[in-house]
């Protein structure tokens, strides 16, 4: 069979054809990109996701409501349970500390810092689609809360 025989062409079709229809190999897996710029739920900010060394890290890039309704400045990490820590700006405070993959596909663990009350949890980052993801924070292992996050466009 030369290279540019019709059997040639034939074989080749057929090769194509064939991998498309086999499922992939075990061990491949076709995971979700988690990176990127994440509206948190009801839009009220967005966390950029990135690596941090093998880990994956999110940090606040946008609030819907920047300034501290009675101050007028601002929103500072006031809950935070590090008093050296309550005078720093929202923007750009990490929420989404060191997740690696859980083990679990498309679904990353570490932990999440909540500046609402200044606590940090055991988190799980988890790819629901392309563009939606699940982020979980957990006190003691059993009390768990998680919100739909969507991918900023």
């Amino acid at each position: 069979m030369t290279n540019n025989s019709p059997a040639f062409a034939a074989f080749g079709l057929s090769l194509i054809a064939a991998a498309t229809l086999l499922p992939p190999a075990v061990g491949c897996a076709f995971a979700a990109d988690p990176l990127g710029t994440w509206y948190t739920a009801g839009k009220e900010s967005q966390v950029r996701i990135r690596h941090c060394g093998d880990a994956l890290c999110g940090a606040l890039v946008w609030l819907k409501v920047p300034n501290d309704p009675k101050t007028g400045r601002p929103k500072t990490d006031k809950e935070n349970a590090d008093a050296s820590e309550r005078n720093r700006h929202l923007i750009g405070v990490e929420i989404v500390l060191g997740m690696k993959p859980s083990g679990t596909p498309d679904q990353w663990k570490g932990r999440v810092y909540n500046a609402k009350d200044g606590n940090t949890y055991t988190g799980y980052f988890t790819m629901i689609g392309a563009n939606t993801a699940t982020l979980k924070g957990c006190a003691l292992g059993i009390i768990c809360k998680s919100q739909t996050w969507t991918r900023a466009k």
